[in-house]
């Protein structure tokens, strides 16, 4: 019977961290600004000496948490050393980004820190898996991080998923994130839409539309089933080969018209139908109440 795969991430930050190799600590100082503290294999180093790491996926750190962990500090002190690696005369984060700032905010001189050492792959990595444990990421960043150690190290998929101990499906699906426009991205980012949703949207070709859809469930707080049931509607309905031949209008045209649909439901915010012959037609447009209508009269130009 084979052995059950082992969980990094079950181990812990510091289960991992001791696979790197720890430096010893040192009685004289760095730059005038590290001494030993009591800690067997920690120092305390000048927080001016400390700088972020290129590889932190958290693109930003709210300002209200960032106060409550300062406070926290301030009243019951620092319960765990941030972690660094030497780099020139200064000190580069591997973990404890938070913890770093909290101490500018305090003002406080000096900090608690584990020196190790470890090769920018596995500080990438580390610095990931600090985050993904303490669950300080939102979906996007994650899936950036995810991107960086691949990019960045030429690691494959299934590398990198190792690295962080995360199955290599999880990665996949967590990268897909980023197939989506900038604005679902950001929707993601504040939690607006769930990574449900997501999926769900990324079955939407035409950005467009699938922009649309994503407003519509935010305003309307729809459930990703619901939403699944959107697009599979909108799927069986569309079509420029099938309203064509339903319509007689040749290939060619229905292109054109799926090409003019896209652009009108970009522009006006709004899904947009153009049921086009050769003879007549008709332009469809859908709103969502009459606040919607009347943001799309304005968009037309037309006074009410």
């Amino acid at each position: 019977m084979a052995a059950a795969p082992k969980s990094r991430l079950g181990r812990g930050l510091g289960g991992l961290i001791a696979s790197a190799t720890p430096v010893a600590p040192k009685t004289e100082t760095v730059a005038a600004a590290v001494t030993v503290i009591a800690a067997p294999g920690y120092q305390e180093i000048a927080v001016h000496l400390v700088e972020p790491s290129p590889y932190q996926a958290r693109r930003e750190i709210p300002a209200e948490q960032l106060s409550e962990l300062a406070e926290s500090i301030r009243s019951e002190g620092l319960l765990q050393p941030i972690v660094v690696r030497k780099s020139g005369d200064k000190f580069q984060l591997i973990a404890g980004e938070r913890r770093w700032r909290a101490f500018q905010q305090l003002k406080l001189k000096a900090i608690p820190a584990r020196i190790v050492e470890a090769s920018n792959a596995s500080s990438a990595a580390l610095g990931l898996i600090e985050n993904l444990q303490r669950e300080g990421l939102n979906p996007i960043e994650e899936a950036h991080g995810f991107a960086s150690l691949i990019r960045d190290f030429d690691l494959t998929q299934e590398t990198a998923a190792d690295r962080v101990g995360k199955a290599r499906a999880t990665v996949a699906n967590t990268l897909r994130l980023l197939a989506l426009d900038g604005e679902i991205q950001g929707f993601l980012a504040k939690s607006l839409l769930s990574v449900g949703h997501a999926k769900v949207l990324l079955g939407v070709t035409d950005t467009a539309q699938r922009a649309v859809l994503a407003r519509r469930v935010i305003e309307e707080g729809l459930s990703v089933r619901t939403t699944e049931k959107l697009v599979q509607e909108r799927k069986a309905t569309s079509g420029p080969a099938r309203s064509s031949k339903a319509r007689g209008v040749s290939a060619k045209d229905a292109e054109a018209v799926a090409g003019i649909e896209k652009k009108l439901t970009s522009h006006l915010g709004a899904r947009v139908a153009v049921l086009h012959t050769p003879k007549k037609g008709r332009i469809v447009i859908e709103y969502r109440g009459n606040e919607d209508l009347q943001r799309l009269l304005e968009k037309l130009g037309i006074e009410t």
